[in-house]
């Protein structure tokens, strides 16, 4: 190529063609976006292209080289930066970044271990476009010239960016009917809008969701109640009460999977202790049951259990919406005698923990300052579960009764890391490190249970506690389906994926002789309302979109924050209707009116959380607010 005859735009069109380039390439290589159509290829292929046009083009407006080439350098390092930390992020969350997860910079000296973990020598991929136009810059001639832009050019220029935008938009709506208005799911907003366009997008949404606040003045609850009414779950009577003045104890097991209960890993049981519980007369153990939560993980997972609602779409709702008025568990167990608190070995700042525990009207927060934390007896995200159960009982002894506390188990935590001494068996034996350690550390967590019950018992706290324990998200994710199917002996489809959201869920009553194996869909939407039943609270007046699982009205319908859902016979993912039994693709037309259904669950939810809505809400009388009571 002779580059003294190279044209005078071509740092312009290095700069957009190097970017859509990589761009394509990281759609393909680090984000898993199911392709099912020459359509959606095509989709994939041009998304990036309108976003890149329109900003790489405003270096047309620039009177010197030196200017333009400056603007356009900084702009590809700056989407270069956005590229690479979509890829990091959903290397871990298997999601993309949202406007607030920008604000959560507090947690991200805590995540450095994990984030480590998912950079990688070869990521200097995201940046060769960066060097390619430095080079380009210093050496082609043609970055050197400039010359006058006439407007009509430019205008022209502008015109073909925006029709390729509305070309995008209009493939998109004929390949994604109503895309910006139902979906959930931020994959597939950047599988047909692109990533770039994605993040204007958010930005619009972000915006929207502040003036949504600021604009409510009760209203919209209609809506709200009327379908908390249309939905009623009776208590059932034989269950209503059975453990009212009783203690409870909530576990969120950090990470686990249903898929390691009562079962092996090269002949070792993975998880003996609950394994026994599943057998035991006085638990129930649900078998069936899925995690609800979205960017916020476990934070999600603990708001989900307090208020039956789910988190945000567009980032962990402990940072977003920390400030709100809620009716949580902790609170109605407040008015009926109980002394709340949580347990959790870490910073009372991690995740904006002390402030949304406070909107919870939780009494203590038992935080790093109130266990004994070393080097000797702390491994990857600090405390490890053995002495962390351990001190959390001597500390329930010095409680109040009746308590209502939720502890926080750590060991179980991305990368799945442990000591040597903590290995209860040998790992696991594919060629992903991530897989072959979660067996350990969820060996050891269950060890940790173990240890637990045994100390509720020796001081004297269990036979007057109810022990309830749920998984609160996923610990493998996407990016190591590989060695899951070598696992479990079967192709990772979407309906498989949806299936591994099951996460396991016990309800332990000592001395009850009533549990048994429980096989209804189910989800972390519907902990509070069976809990409070169960120790006899009334929520006929709460505005809570799980429903009792004991109640003979509960639906086997589980909805996921992302807009998938799984039925007694469908399960609905990656856009494609499945057989609940078979696996197998089925006529979408038998999806469509639970589709309609759960889009309305995450709207309300939405709505409630985004309008700060439950400021108008009375839940005593279950009627609006008076102006006055709500300014009070």
């Amino acid at each position: 190529m002779n580059f003294k005859k190279a044209p005078k735009h071509s740092i312009l069109a290095l700069a957009i063609l190097a970017t859509w380039i990589k761009t394509y390439i990281t759609y393909q290589t680090a984000f898993d976006m199911k392709i099912e159509n020459t359509m959606q290829q095509l989709i994939l292929f041009i998304n990036p292209l309108s976003f890149l046009l329109f900003i790489y083009g405003l270096s047309l407006f620039f009177k010197t080289a030196k200017a333009r080439n400056r603007y356009i350098i900084i702009t590809n390092i700056i989407l270069a930066i956005v590229l690479y930390a979509n890829v990091a992020v959903y290397r871990f969350f298997d999601d993309f970044i949202t406007l607030p997860m920008l604000f959560q910079t507090s947690n991200f000296g805590d995540l450095g271990n994990s984030a480590l973990s998912s950079m990688y020598f070869t990521d200097v991929f995201y940046f060769t476009d960066v060097i390619l136009l430095i080079l380009a810059v210093k050496f082609l001639p043609a970055a050197k010239e400039i010359f006058v832009v006439k407007p009509k050019m430019r205008r022209t220029y502008f015109v073909l960016s925006c029709a390729m935008l509305f070309l995008n938009l209009g493939l998109a709506e004929t390949e994604r009917p109503q895309l910006l208005t139902r979906s959930f799911d931020r994959e597939i907003l950047v599988k047909n809008i692109g990533t770039y366009n994605y993040h204007l997008y958010d930005i619009y949404i972000q915006s929207k969701s502040h003036a949504q606040r600021a604009l409510a003045d009760g209203s919209e609850l209609t809506e709200v109640t009327n379908y908390v009414k249309s939905n009623p779950a009776k208590a059932d009577d034989k269950m209503f009460g059975i453990a009212k003045d009783r203690n409870v104890i909530v576990i969120s097991l950090e990470s686990t999977q249903d898929f390691v209960i009562n079962n092996e890993m090269n002949g070792q049981e993975i998880t003996p202790f609950l394994n026994s519980l599943t057998k035991d007369k006085d638990t129930f153990y649900f078998d069936n049951f899925y995690h609800q939560t979205g960017l916020g993980k476990t934070s999600d997972a603990e708001f989900i259990v307090e208020n039956s609602l789910f988190g945000t779409g567009r980032g962990a709702v402990f940072f977003t919406n920390s400030g709100n008025t809620y009716n949580s568990m902790a609170e109605r167990l407040n008015g009926e005698g109980y002394y709340t608190s949580v347990l959790h070995s870490n910073n009372k700042s991690f995740w904006n923990r002390d402030m949304m525990y406070h909107a919870f009207d939780i009494k203590k927060f038992y935080d790093i300052d109130s266990f004994d934390v070393n080097d000797e007896n702390s491994v990857n995200w600090g405390l490890k579960d053995i002495p962390f159960m351990e001190q959390s009982v001597d500390i329930m002894k010095t409680m109040p009764q009746p308590f209502y506390t939720r502890m926080l188990s750590l060991t179980n935590h991305y990368p799945f890391t442990s000591d040597e001494e903590d290995q209860f068996i040998e790992p696991y034996t594919s060629g992903d490190g991530t897989v072959n350690r979660y067996f350990q550390t969820v060996r050891y967590t269950d060890e940790a249970i173990k240890k637990l019950f045994a100390d509720l018992k020796e001081k004297g706290l269990y036979d007057n506690s109810i022990i309830v324990m749920y998984g609160d998200h996923y610990g493998i994710s996407e990016n190591h389906n590989k060695a899951m199917e070598q696992y479990l002996g079967k192709e990772i489809t979407p309906f498989e994926t949806a299936k591994l959201q099951q996460v396991p869920f016990f309800v332990h009553i000592p001395n009850s002789g009533v549990g048994k194996v429980m096989h209804e869909v189910s989800g972390q939407m519907d902990i509070r309302p069976t809990l409070l039943h169960l120790l006899g609270v009334d929520t006929s007046n709460d505005l809570q979109l799980g429903a009792d699982l004991f109640s003979k009205d509960h639906e086997d319908f589980v909805t996921f924050r992302d807009g998938r859902f799984v039925t007694d016979k469908l399960v609905y993912a990656g856009e494609v209707c499945y057989d609940n039994k078979t696996g197998e693709k089925t006529d979408q037309a038998k999806c469509e009116p639970f589709i309609e259904r759960a889009n309305k669950k995450l709207e309300l939810s939405d709505q409630i959380i985004n309008g700060d809505l439950l400021r108008f809400y009375d839940e005593k009388t279950g009627a609006l607010k008076s102006n006055s009571e709500e300014t009070k």
